[in-house]
């Protein structure tokens, strides 16, 4: 018999400054060994269950507590912070607020150095932790010059490296390029494979955790366990698509062929679906109704770039002999490895940095002599991690800063502000302080503070990252409706499902250099591109491959082609 590790029985908690319940009626049990999935929408109350099972509800976050909740049979109540952290170890969606070292190695080392272990032994278990991460070249930086994909390496390197028997994964693919992701889950589905492992991951991105093993998925809505089944029970049903959840894309390429989604048929993972007569017949005539995907006109010109160089030290370029072209009303992706040199770029186009070598020119002029301030009129910028770009204290005063800036005021100031929030799903928090929000409440605080200026292009540096499906579809469709309005979006994100269902074309970065400017669709299914820039072949492609229907290229685009059709009604 399995033995309960985390218990919770008719528990509820209320945050102190709210009028309501943030979790009501929870009634789970967690065991050793088992591998588990929380699902959610942002505000379904994911992120404050665990914030329950870690310590930092009540002792960061207060509040009123009922029922009970006992991890490995002690009640949470009458344990410490300390003690909390001995049994539960913890990666947070927000790595820039877990560190405390000032390197990698020390930040790693913490949790060692905290109980006395001996030097020699902490180098042995800080490099082994450092390795199984791919993050020993870096031991020696400063978690803050990493990318964002390093960070959380680090952190997740920190909780590795001390043996507790509970690990909480909190949106741990959020900042992680594709390949480095799918490598992420292996590692934690090698540490859940240990009978005295149990693992709680806590993510958007469902597809890409189903590619390791996962026993349960606990679905969260309105503060309420919705469901609590095994990933083919989940993925035969409708509640995905009732609460809000992404479903993996084979899954929608199936249902769009009229297939029947059922438990028999192994749905869990591309791999293990079971893909009989009928249902590649259904899979052919689909593919075989469908038109190719049309090829778009150039458009004219409002961003270029011309044999860009740029590095930090004279003697490192991090980005060399770069050349793009962006056409006037584009929505452009621009993906590859973390570190690649893809938040670089658009710091370069905002004039946060100059280029040692090369021309960037807005609509055929040069602009090396405009200033920051200057280049804003034309450019938004919103960067990857909020908290570095916040600088008001409540919801509302932060939107509407950069109009106040420029002089708009009154009835005007407040409407535009009110626009923006409510595209942004924020409507209702719009008096609320930035430090009550989730991360991923306050990337779209800073999504609405850019979108309410109204810029000619607009860049985002991982747009949905931490963003539930909901608010993924309502900012996408928001952005798509500016792009048709003739704003130029471009869109730095590691969301291949972004690139394929939004990008007109894909520009890819390795190493510092362009290796790639193409389609969605060609790029996705180029396994020499896919390999070089860390990407992952999308699983339409490997459906298509497995049913022998078409030429999986194809079926990709016009996969992607039905989809936005669909999307568009």
């Amino acid at each position: 018999m399995k033995k309960p590790i985390i218990e919770f029985e008719n528990f509820g908690f209320q945050y102190r400054a709210q009028a309501a319940p943030t979790l009501q009626d929870i009634n789970l049990t967690l065991y050793e060994g088992e591998t588990v999935l929380i699902v959610g929408p942002s505000g379904s109350g994911k992120s404050t269950l665990a914030h329950c099972i870690n310590g930092l509800v009540p002792f960061f976050y207060p509040g009123t507590m009922t029922g009970s909740l006992r991890i490995q049979g002690k009640e949470q109540r009458s344990l410490s912070i300390f003690q909390l952290s001995e049994l539960v170890g913890t990666v947070l969606q927000d790595p820039d607020g877990q560190f405390v070292g000032l390197t990698v190695a020390e930040d790693i080392a913490f949790k060692l150095e905290n109980k006395n272990v001996p030097q020699a032994e902490m180098i042995g278990k800080v490099a082994a932790a450092a390795e199984a991460v791919d993050i020993l070249a870096q031991l020696r930086s400063s978690p803050h010059e990493l990318s964002g994909g390093q960070k959380q390496r680090t952190t997740l390197g920190g909780v590795l490296v001390d043996d507790v028997g509970i690990l909480l994964f909190d949106e741990p693919l959020a900042n992680l390029d594709p390949r480095t992701g799918k490598s992420a889950i292996e590692l934690i589905e090698r540490i859940g494979s240990r009978p005295d492992k149990t693992v709680i991951v806590i993510e958007h991105r469902l597809e890409d955790v189903l590619h390791g093993r996962v026993d349960r998925i606990v679905v969260m809505h309105e503060g309420r366990i919705r469901a609590d089944l095994t990933p083919g029970e989940l993925l035969s049903s409708d509640l995905l698509a009732e609460t809000g959840i992404r479903e993996p894309l084979y899954i929608t390429a199936l249902k769009y062929a009229g297939c029947r989604i059922t438990p028999d048929g192994r749905p869990e993972h591309i791999d293990s679906v079971r893909l009989d007569d009928g249902v590649i017949g259904k899979l052919k005539s689909w593919y075989e109704s469908q038109d190719r995907e049309e090829i778009p006109e150039e458009r004219e010109a409002v961003l270029e770039l011309e044999q860009v160089d740029f590095g930090y030290d004279a003697d490192r370029l991090i980005l060399r002999d770069v050349s793009l072209r962006i056409g006037q009303g584009e929505m452009v992706s621009i993906v590859g490895k973390n570190g690649a040199g893809k938040s670089t770029l658009s710091k370069l186009i905002c004039g946060f940095h100059h280029p040692g070598r090369g021309r960037i020119l807005f609509r055929g002029r040069d602009m090396r002599g405009d200033t920051i301030k200057e280049r804003s009129r034309h450019i938004g910028y919103v960067m990857q991690n909020p908290n570095q770009m916040i600088s008001k204290g409540t919801v509302f005063e932060e939107t509407a800063f950069g109009l106040q800036v420029r002089g708009v005021s009154g009835e005007e100031l407040k409407e535009r502000v009110f626009a923006a929030l409510r595209i942004c799903g924020l409507y209702e928090f719009r008096n609320w302080p930035i430090s009550a929000l989730s991360f991923g409440q306050k990337k779209r605080v800073t999504i609405a503070s850019i979108l309410v200026m109204k810029p000619d292009v607009l860049i985002l540096d991982e747009p949905t990252a931490g963003q539930d499906y909901r608010h993924y579809n309502e900012m996408m469709e928001f952005l798509l409706e500016l792009n048709r309005g003739g704003i130029t979006v471009i869109m730095i994100t590691h969301d291949m499902h972004l690139m394929m269902e939004y990008a007109h074309r894909t520009i890819v970065l390795a190493d510092g250099r362009k290796i790639a400017d193409d389609r969605p669709a060609a790029i996705l299914t180029d396994p020499a591109v896919v390999a070089t820039a860390n990407l992952k072949e999308t699983s339409v492609y490997e459906l298509a491959r497995r049913a022998g229907v078409g030429e999986p290229k194809e079926f990709v685009r016009r996969f992607i082609a039905y989809d936005r059709r669909i999307r568009a009604r």
